[in-house]
């Protein structure tokens, strides 16, 4: 286990992270850098959103979502009350010879959940994802690509990347007479979700507010008509799906449109 990080092991990350440098391209332009931060993770026997297919991003099933075992619950500073759902991090272990694996392998998980902090705990010995602390919780599976299952919290490096998705955007529509409410998943490029509309064929765009997590909402009735949805990823981007669910649409049923582009 790590109890505390001393003050050499700091600087020696802040020395590798200015060494590594070279940001990833998350398209339009930007790049980000690698950060610091920490890293723990949920055995996969234990009753947690990171298993049993729940989390506050509200995908559900993860495997039915395509998000598979690589997933992560983040931290309040990096959780955004949701904006951050989706977003695709790449991360190693770093400066810890006992619990690092040899050569610092990277792997690449998905943001499914929220890991809530516990303020009554230190930040190194159980509130690991205390404000303002940067934390993933990863599942056992993506932790055992970087670092040996005896470990406890271990110092890493993140970065944020590009999803790779295989398929267009997936849209599962849900709600009532009187709303309409949609989860929005296998979002690729930047793999967050930041602003929705939908258009029924009696209406025009219908701006929607997110609910929770990826499940976004506005109040009105659009059964019996053809729904198209306007998707802006986390930097900007903007798909259209035009007609994706037909007019003989129900609730609980998915649909698949157009993706967000690099």
């Amino acid at each position: 286990m790590v109890s505390s990080l001393p003050l050499f092991l700091l600087l020696l990350l802040l020395l590798s992270a200015a060494s590594f440098g070279g940001g990833v391209r998350l398209g339009n332009g930007g790049y980000e850098d690698w950060r610091l931060g920490t890293a723990t993770y949920v055995k996969e026997f234990q009753s947690h959103p990171l298993n049993d297919g729940g989390g506050a991003c509200g995908y559900g099933d993860l495997d039915i979502f395509r998000y598979g075992r690589y997933t992560t619950g983040l931290s309040a500073a990096l959780f955004g009350r949701g904006s951050a759902c989706g977003g695709c991090y790449e991360l190693r272990c770093v400066n810890h010879i006992q619990w690092c694996l040899r050569g610092s392998p990277t792997v690449v998980v998905t943001a499914t959940d929220f890991c809530p902090a516990n303020m009554g705990l230190a930040d190194e010995a159980g509130g690991w994802c205390n404000f303002p602390r940067e934390h993933l919780e990863l599942s056992e599976a993506a932790f055992l690509r970087v670092a040996k299952a005896k470990a406890d919290i271990v110092p890493v490096q993140f970065r944020r990347v590009s999803c790779d998705r295989a398929g267009g955007m997936r849209f599962t529509i849900t709600g009532s007479a009187h709303f309409l409410q949609v989860l929005i998943t296998n979002v690729a490029a930047d793999g967050e979700v930041a602003a929705v509309k939908v258009k029924g064929s009696r209406t025009g765009w219908i701006p929607m507010g997110r609910n929770w997590g990826q499940n976004w909402q506005c109040d009105a009735d659009l059964r019996g008509q053809p729904l198209s949805f306007e998707v802006t990823g986390g930097r900007g981007r903007t798909a259209t799906a035009y007609s994706v669910a037909p007019a003989d649409w129900m609730f609980a049923q998915t649909f698949e449109g157009k993706q967000l582009a690099e």
